[in-house]
């Protein structure tokens, strides 16, 4: 967060319809299941992990890394967080100061751990079908018994990672299965206190299997985690990407516009200046192609987005000014979804790399 907003370009976070988010999950599940937010790469970019007035209202929460863990430690959360991917042996001594409960799927992590003689907490992850990290579950009997003669691996939990509950249901519920099998064989060697295995798909179209832990993603955010996924839950988008006009001026025919000369004006012009670029997280693909909203109507990008700067033809548009709000996405005109689709991307990747210099605006 940066204190004293005075750049033009900002992302705006509204904090309400985050909450309202949370509540609509909340439909979706059993009175016993809890919410474990997954909070990694700054909330998706939000920031919405540095504020301990929302993230102390759940037990749990998920983070990618180990830094991750300790810069929430270092704020002041005091409930359990826990690393969704397994660390690495180097990081097992911040693991044990910060009290980080972990994902663990390998005998090598965990003998590293026995030499140093600490209490790990640990959640195993299995393989059943994502194709990244996990344990497969041919080499389970193996693990539990390594587990089972090392006294300081305290279970809490375990938990699988789906590859498709957007869209191959048959290939999920296959994954689902084995997830169930296995858990089985887990619950008859430890006391488990978490099972998860749903995200946010998994949390709208698998709900008979959301077990007393899940962890919804982008969803709390606001935006489909998958196709036809606002269809079946009422989200509100959380942030809008917003700069303002801080330069104008009017050229002839045939003026060169942006590095490369990518963009040549075919008319008498009025051309605007927005002060975010690439560096920022707007994507340098969007280069001739991308929009913009100013006054409610869509305003093209043209030629080469800049590191800090990209251009605007706004030649139709009465009465533009210096100072008139810029929306990257508005969630209404423009959408992050759009965004993505004309960057041939996902949403998550547009949301989790707006930069860091953007500063966000928590409303």
């Amino acid at each position: 967060m940066i204190d004293n907003i005075t750049r033009p370009t900002v992302l705006e976070v509204n904090l309400d319809s985050f909450k309202y988010n949370i509540e609509q999950i909340r439909k979706f599940l059993k009175p016993e299941t809890k919410i474990m937010p997954v909070i990694k790469a700054e909330s998706y970019g939000t920031y919405i992990n540095t504020r301990l007035d929302i993230i102390n209202n759940f037990d749990i929460v998920a983070v990618a890394i180990v830094d991750e863990g300790i810069s929430l430690r270092n704020l002041g959360y005091k409930k359990d967080i826990f690393v969704l991917n397994q660390p690495y042996v180097t990081e097992i001594d911040k693991i044990v100061e910060n009290n980080l409960i972990i994902g663990v799927c390998s005998n090598e992590f965990l003998k590293e751990a026995k030499k140093k003689n600490i209490k790990l907490r640990v959640h195993i992850e299995l393989e059943t079908g994502m194709g990244r990290t996990g344990l497969s579950l041919d080499k389970l009997d193996e693990f539990i018994s390594f587990i089972k003669e090392n006294k300081n691996i305290e279970v809490e939990g375990v938990y699988t990672h789906l590859s498709s509950a957007d869209e191959d249901f048959e290939y999920t519920n296959i994954q689902l299965e084995k997830f169930e099998k296995a858990i089985e064989k887990i619950k008859a060697n430890f006391e488990i206190k978490y099972v998860h295995s749903l995200a946010s798909n998994g949390i709208i179209n698998f709900k008979k299997y959301q077990h007393n832990l899940v962890r919804p993603g982008i969803i709390m955010y606001g935006y489909e985690s998958g196709n036809g996924i606002k269809e079946k839950i009422d989200l509100k988008p959380v942030v809008t990407l917003k700069s303002k006009i801080t330069f104008i001026k009017e050229v002839e025919k045939g003026t060169s516009i942006s590095y490369g000369r990518r963009f040549i004006t075919k008319r008498k012009s009025k051309i605007a200046t927005v002060p975010i670029g690439y560096a920022d997280g707007v994507k340098r693909i969007l280069s001739n192609v991308g929009e913009v909203v100013i006054n409610d109507k869509k305003v093209p990008i043209i030629g080469s987005i800049c590191m800090d700067s990209f251009m605007l033809d706004v030649t139709d548009i009465k009465d533009i000014k210096y100072g008139d709000d810029v929306y990257i996405w508005d969630n209404k005109k423009i959408t992050l979804e759009d965004i993505a689709k004309k960057c041939d991307t996902i949403n998550y990747e547009i949301l989790s790399t707006i930069g860091k210099r953007v500063p966000r605006k928590f409303i």
